[in-house]
């Protein structure tokens, strides 16, 4: 770990793997471009505050003992999917909010679209994709006990 008294809106923290935070929403809000640019799967870790429309991945609130500032919020920074991706089955077009994902496998639409840093998982046709994003690749396994992989077009 290390710590440094710098602007946090000036420094490069791009080579951070987790980042904690205490500070207020609007300043949470006005990082938030700067942190969706990290590497994906770089984990950031804020004390009772949001970031608005960017939902946690997950939250913990101490109930016992705790007054004040009681919950931890994580979030994970998702791989960047959104567009067109060839694959045998049909083209896979991801829209992305944040780790949501929504689109379509060929004429399928697609439900339960998820990232986790570099992870993708969503359902089609009754089908479980889970897989790991690599830049313009993605490779992963089915529900049924194939493998899967896609391009971006």
């Amino acid at each position: 770990a290390s710590f440094e008294k710098a602007d946090l809106f000036e420094t490069d923290f791009s080579q951070a793997t987790v980042i904690t935070m205490f500070l207020l929403p609007q300043i949470n809000l006005k990082l938030r471009p700067k942190i969706l640019d990290l590497k994906p799967g770089t984990r950031i870790v804020s004390n009772t505050f949001t970031m608005e429309a960017w939902e946690a991945d997950q939250s913990e609130t101490v109930s016992e003992g705790c007054t004040s500032w009681c919950t931890a919020l994580l979030w994970i920074v998702p791989a960047k999917v959104a567009g067109t991706w060839g694959m045998p089955q049909g083209a896979l077009t991801l829209t992305q909010e944040f780790q949501k994902l929504s689109g379509t496998l060929g004429s399928t639409p697609i439900a339960e679209g998820r990232m986790r840093g570099d992870e993708i998982s969503f359902t089609a046709g009754g089908t479980k994709y889970t897989g790991k994003v690599n830049g313009t690749m993605i490779q992963g396994t089915l529900s049924t006990g194939g493998q899967w992989a896609a391009t971006k077009k």
